[in-house]
């Protein structure tokens, strides 16, 4: 069998709901009818363990009241509940259509949207937090949410979970031209919990954008971080931060879709794994379109073996349709404790325990940094020294 260009293109360019526009990135539809249950065969489905989900990802009921929203918004933003037509006028307003069942169904079938509006040429000086603080594992329910931040404006959002939930969520952001965004999303949620959520964004014209996924808490969390370009210039800094215990699975996944040239894409994520069973999955994508010709993009994901019996399973992704680009990798790394730096830091009179801890906040302390909000850097760096406590501090004390 001879495969040639024209072959492998007439292959993928069937009926339009196999169209591929990425090899993990099928093509999308509001119609929930397109997309099937998935079974676990699936590439973006392979390693997410489906029966723990509650049927998020099937057809569990999304109406369920299980979590309680609130939040606090400063001075020159906007924070609403929507309902009927202006909700119904939000569902794909990031330009994207869903490739999931679920998010086909919060799209479909959510009645209210939370929306937050930033207007142009607005800094609002302090985070804009929203707090959603789950009340009941066994329940099921669905969630989208819409952050708009207007031309030239600059504002951070934190999205802060915490209590027990069975949820899935659709989070869709715009930063229009020339805007300066944040988004931080902290995943910390009792042991029960199950959260499946798709972050999608749109960057505009010279605009940045940065995404901050902090997961710590749950049975199982995973979240999908996605970024297109709507023009020339826009940049995206996508950054992820993990720790997950026995037992635990906390998978996320990135898709940076350059579709406009001059764009800038960099993904830095950090994992720790410790306890039996612990399982952390990251999936990082990055699709260079042909049009997007001067580009920039660099992704990258280190994990830290602290135990036995933990499992970090890393698989970075580039797709290139056009060689006129400024740059482009990709780097992934798993390991242990460095050896050679246990071994500088015992022999100057540390402790054994002392000396781990200290390789961990090392290890985390740059990307830590990097969230820009200092009331959330304190608590990560806090919540680092809790994780540790629960399992290697402990078994050296």
């Amino acid at each position: 069998m001879t495969v040639t260009t024209d072959s492998v293109r007439s292959a993928l360019e069937q009926a339009p709901l196999d169209k591929v526009e990425s090899h993990l990135h099928p093509a999308g539809s509001y119609d929930v009818a397109d997309h099937l249950v998935p079974t676990g065969r699936e590439e973006i489905w392979r390693f997410t363990p489906l029966k723990r989900l509650k049927g998020l990802h099937a057809d569990a009921p999304l109406d369920g009241r299980n979590t309680r929203a609130t939040w606090d918004a400063p001075e020159g933003a906007t924070v609403n509940v929507v309902t009927g037509d202006e909700a119904t006028a939000l569902r794909g307003v990031s330009g994207w259509a869903p490739n999931t069942r679920f998010t086909a169904r919060i799209l479909a079938e959510v009645p209210a949207t939370l929306l937050v509006d930033v207007p142009a040429d607005t800094e609002v000086s302090e985070p804009i937090v929203i707090d959603v603080d789950g009340t009941d594992a066994e329940v099921t329910s669905g969630a989208h949410v819409v952050l708009r931040f207007g031309t030239h404006s600059k504002a951070v959002v934190v999205l802060n979970h915490t209590g027990s939930a069975a949820v899935s969520a659709v989070v869709e952001v715009v930063v229009a031209d020339g805007a300066d965004a944040s988004v931080v999303s902290i995943q910390d949620w009792a042991d029960d919990a199950v959260h499946l959520s798709h972050h999608q964004a749109r960057v505009g014209r010279d605009a940045s954008y940065k995404h901050a996924a902090i997961s710590f808490g749950g049975d199982v969390v995973r979240m999908d971080a996605n970024v297109t370009y709507d023009g020339p210039g826009g940049s995206a800094e996508l950054l992820g931060l993990y720790f997950a215990d026995a037992g635990q699975h906390i998978e996320h996944r990135i898709f940076a879709d350059h579709t406009a040239p001059r764009t800038k894409s960099h993904a830095v994520y950090k994992g720790a794994l410790q306890g039996e069973k612990a399982h952390t999955v990251w999936v990082g994508n990055v699709l260079i379109r042909k049009v997007a010709e001067g580009i920039e993009t660099y992704e990258e994901n280190r994990n830290l073996v602290l135990t036995d019996g933990c499992q970090a399973d890393s698989i970075p992704n580039l797709e290139i349709e056009t060689g006129e680009i400024e740059g482009a990798g990709h780097a992934s790394a798993t390991a242990r404790f460095d050896d050679e730096q246990l071994f500088y830091l015992q022999s100057r009179g540390v402790s054994e325990k002392e000396a781990q801890r200290l390789v961990v906040h090392g290890f985390f302390n740059d990307l830590i940094r990097k969230v820009g909000v200092p009331s959330i850097e304190a608590r990560l760096l806090a919540t680092v020294e809790a994780e540790l406590a629960k399992n290697v501090l402990k078994e050296l004390s």
